[in-house]
């Protein structure tokens, strides 16, 4: 029987939750799961080279709502690849549908979400340690449960935009179609200037008006899903075209006051994904940049501080950024020193048609160069100040290939005594699966972090906060991540995972992972800690260290005999 845990027993048990922490720091209501965390840190100051390190220890509070919500997400571009696509995963998972391949019988499933897919360490057992769903360890909404809806220019139900993505096979495609053609976007926002020429061709569905005018209709389509769906919240993300760079200019979008004045007075530089934004956070929605533009101008960012609306981004990592982001960080914590970066790219899809204008090009190209930065910059032995590896990005557009995305790069590096190392990597995947999941993993961590509130544990303060409005916590999930104003950006993977598990980790009370083991390094190991030894295994190795020990005393007290002799004779 397991132990009692006061705090838990008496709760009804649809609130109970998949870990149950038992520790005097962590409290369950039916309403809340409250923590006490001991933050620790360490100041480092410098003098002539010297390095003086202080450890500090700071005490925080916090308080995470236990009840998930029934969530919508809108989806900006809905009727594009990635729409299609993640609403029809979604489908086929809740309906576990199953379909024939060359290759046999496929299943739904969620493979690359981070959310659904992947698991964390809670610590160890008997057997050895612990992993469980990323899911279970905080109460989080389940992807099947996401309703879907949104807005594209183009104005094909969502069936018939399925089958022009040519993403899913075609006998899963079959099944879906009679759902997926019930669905129909809402009318959006098409600008021409800031999205490739060659799209006009598929803008059939666009809003009129001001833009002060469609900002009112977005915010009443938001209205109108959240209410007819019955949903609790609704997360608004940007999946359609990558736009040009807008200007940033003084009068023109520089504060949240100019931005709007801006709007009301239908200023030409303000963009689709600008005038999203702004509806959202007026609408109190969280608002999530899927593509590479800069969406969040100075104004923006203040006014999502203003109103304490999460905004997040920019640009989906699935592919090859976040192969980047992995490898780059190894060689430069290996100690070997990237000099040339060379990343190819070709596709075939509507993505890749668009970015084939130069304006809409140079916005990618940005959030992909910028990746390796943080951690160049950890390296000061491999790189002077100022001192950055040779990057290049190229993007073609290869009708053929379809969803199919062809990425090839070229790392090469300085080695040892003048040395060097290449390495050519060669990656074939569907653009619209990998992105897929990320639009999944984007919407149920906001959401998540919408139920988090913090505070420090001293006396004096009593309010709790939300985290900032930039949520940097989805870092993982995009090439050029949004971070409150004045503060570092980390691009490298495992760095961005640990942030986001140690995160939710002390939500429960629970110290980070830290990889240390001593429990294995000992010279001694405790038994309960050879998780990995037979039982005879097991049985021979205590054996030994009971010969050990023996023979070790035996050892002391011939010693100590020998001394006593020596102290007895007489010189």
């Amino acid at each position: 029987m397991s132990p009692r845990n006061p705090s838990t027993d008496n709760l009804p048990a649809a609130v109970t939750d998949t870990v149950t922490v038992q520790s005097p720091n962590v409290k369950y209501t039916e309403q809340y799961i409250e923590s006490k965390y001991e933050y620790q840190t360490t100041k480092v100051e410098e003098t002539c080279g010297r390095f003086t390190v202080t450890p500090k220890t700071e005490s925080y509070v916090f308080r995470t709502e236990r009840q998930v919500p029934r969530l919508g997400v809108m989806l900006v571009g809905w009727g594009g690849n990635n729409g299609t696509t993640v609403t029809a995963a979604v489908l086929a998972n809740k309906s576990k549908l199953s379909w024939h391949t060359k290759e046999g019988v496929r299943h739904a499933d969620y493979l690359g979400s981070i959310t659904q897919a992947s698991t964390v360490s809670l610590g160890t057992g008997p057997e050895g340690e612990v992993f469980i769903p990323f899911k279970s360890l905080l109460p989080m909404v389940d992807a099947n449960d996401i309703v879907f809806d949104g807005w594209d220019i183009s104005s094909l139900n969502m069936g018939e935009a399925m089958k022009r993505a040519q993403v899913l096979d075609y006998n899963l495609q079959t099944q879906l179609y009679p759902l997926m053609t019930k669905m129909k976007p809402r009318p959006s926002i098409y600008i021409p200037e800031f999205i490739a020429a060659n799209q006009k061709d598929r803008a059939d569905n666009c809003l009129t008006g001001t833009k002060w005018e469609m900002i009112e209709k977005i915010r009443e389509d938001m209205r109108d899903f959240k209410r007819k769906q019955q949903l609790d919240k609704i997360i608004v993300l940007w999946t359609a075209n990558t736009e040009r760079f807008s200007d940033v200019q003084e009068g023109l979008n520089d504060t949240a006051e100019n931005l709007l004045a801006s709007i009301k007075k239908d200023a030409s530089e303000v963009s689709p994904s600008t005038l999203f934004a702004v509806a959202s956070i007026l609408e109190g929605v969280t608002y999530i940049n899927g593509s590479p533009q800069n969406t969040f101008v100075p104004g923006v960012i203040e006014l999502a501080e203003q109103k304490r609306v999460f905004i997040g981004g920019d640009d989906f990592k699935s592919g090859q950024t976040k192969m980047k982001s992995v490898l780059v960080d190894f060689l430069v914590s290996a100690g070997i020193k990237p000099v040339s970066i060379v990343s190819y790219n070709h596709l075939g899809n509507n993505d890749g048609k668009n970015l084939s204008a130069p304006q809409t090009f140079r916005s990618k190209e940005i959030s992909k160069t910028n990746v390796v930065d943080d951690m160049v910059a950890s390296n000061s032995i491999l790189y002077k100040p100022n001192e950055k590896p040779d990057h290049c990005v190229v993007i073609k557009y290869v009708p053929y290939v379809g969803d199919s995305k062809r990425a090839m790069d070229e790392y090469t590096s300085e080695i040892m005594m003048g040395g060097r190392s290449t390495i050519v990597i060669h990656n074939t995947c569907e653009d619209s699966l990998l992105a897929s999941p990320l639009i999944l993993d984007l919407a149920i961590i906001a959401e998540l972090c919408e139920r988090i509130q913090l505070r420090r544990a001293e006396e004096s303060e009593k309010e709790f906060q939300r985290f900032n409005s930039a949520l940097s916590m989805l870092s993982i999930l995009c090439k050029a991540p949004l971070t409150p104003r004045g503060t570092p950006v980390s691009n490298a993977f495992f760095r961005q995972k640990a942030c986001i598990e140690n995160i939710f980790r002390a939500c429960l009370g629970l110290s980070p992972l830290n990889h240390m083991a001593l429990e294995y390094k000992m010279e001694v190991i405790a038994p309960e800690f050879q998780h990995c030894m037979s039982k005879a295994e097991v049985s021979t190795h205590d054996s030994q260290i009971s010969t050990m020990k023996k023979a070790a005393v035996k050892v002391v007290q011939n010693e100590s005999s020998l001394q006593a002799e020596g102290s007895n004779k007489v010189f």
